[in-house]
């Protein structure tokens, strides 16, 4: 798959695009008509304007962008946005100030990066054991050297 067809829903938009050819994410921007602040501890959902046509066996999928998150304490509200193959609207950002200053988000701000993956589309075989590994029920931190 090279192409996804995609759709301004809003005039303004800015679509998708990297920043770099071995960039894995494309930049979403905000499309806002006027600037829109996140109070320290608040979640917004911010539109992107566009809508994309995902094909089966594949999702879209939101990612803070490092910089903001890092550096600005601004993160996706959900920790990962999820767009399914069968959605058809508008994508929109929900976005959450987890600094403890207020963060202003301007139109065309890029606000988030959207990577598209393969998904497992199959189903789930209910068994009575699982076949046994080295790890067995070891949980965090188990594989970390010693």
């Amino acid at each position: 798959m090279k192409e996804i067809s995609i759709k301004k829903v809003r005039p303004q938009a800015i679509l998708p695009r990297r920043a770099t050819p071995g960039s894995a994410g494309m930049d979403v921007c905000a499309c806002i008509t006027e600037p829109y602040t996140l109070q320290p501890g608040e979640r917004g959902m911010i539109p992107a304007g566009f809508a994309l046509a995902v094909p089966e066996g594949w999702a879209g999928f939101l990612f803070a962008r490092s910089g903001l998150g890092a550096r600005k304490g601004i993160a996706l509200s959900n920790g990962v946005g999820v767009i399914d193959s069968d959605y058809r609207g508008e994508v929109c950002v929900g976005l959450c100030n987890f600094s403890g200053e207020s963060y202003t988000i301007s139109p065309g701000d890029r606000i988030a990066q959207l990577v598209v993956m393969p998904v497992w589309m199959g189903s789930f075989r209910e068994v009575d054991s699982l076949e046994e590994t080295v790890r067995g029920e070891n949980g965090f931190g188990s594989t970390g050297v010693r």
